[in-house]
């Protein structure tokens, strides 16, 4: 009967440090998703996945919220049963064990929560997108200050090659001159860039 952990954080610059500390227990097993989306279904997640094929029948699986085994709410009820019906004990963080019927009444709810509230940040991101487009349209600048949408360009391809070329710099010589990642000056060499 092992007491076992999963934890999820959407983004790589995230850290699954926090849940971990706020769980506080010492489990016998750890499983989790750094860079994964919560609307990504449970079972198509790695760490998830083989979280899956690890737990049995006795065994409880510990989460810091309902929202990190998923903001899709029918995924998440699914999930839960699944694991209630093979015997598993479900535990969330401040709430408590899952049990059939009430727990699996309060689980819908708060799933439902986390799905709407993964509407809401896709509204909101599409609003700030649509912000910095009309302000970049009327002003040359997005809403933010930025000169364009997306990620800033790290240094003009060609620039940073003729450079290159000129000073028969390495390419990492090259990267830290521009202030450029070694990928991104070995991207702009194999580009078709190099005739300049």
């Amino acid at each position: 009967m092992a007491q076992i952990a999963y934890y999820r954080v959407s983004t790589t610059d995230q850290s699954i440090e926090a849940q971990r500390s706020a769980m506080g227990g010492s489990f016998d097993e750890e499983f989790s998703d750094i860079g994964v989306s919560g609307a990504v279904p449970a079972a198509l997640r790695p760490g998830f996945a083989k979280l899956l094929a690890f737990i049995r029948k006795g065994d409880t699986l510990h989460v810091y919220a309902v929202d990190r085994l998923g903001r899709d709410a029918l995924d998440v009820q699914a999930m839960v049963r699944a694991l209630l019906d093979k015997g598993v004990e479900v535990d969330v963080q401040g709430l408590g064990r899952i049990a059939k019927g009430v727990g699996e009444l309060i689980l819908a709810v708060l799933a439902q929560v986390a799905d709407m509230e993964r509407h809401r940040i896709n509204e909101r991101t599409a609003a700030g997108r649509d912000a910095a487009r009309k302000s970049l349209a009327e002003t040359g600048l997005t809403h933010k200050g930025k000169a364009s949408l997306g990620r800033p360009v790290k240094g003009d391809a060609k620039k940073v090659v003729r450079w290159r070329m000129e000073n028969g710099a390495s390419i990492a010589a090259t990267a830290a001159h521009w202030g450029l990642s070694l990928a991104t000056v070995k991207r702009y060499c194999l580009s078709g860039t190099a005739s300049v």
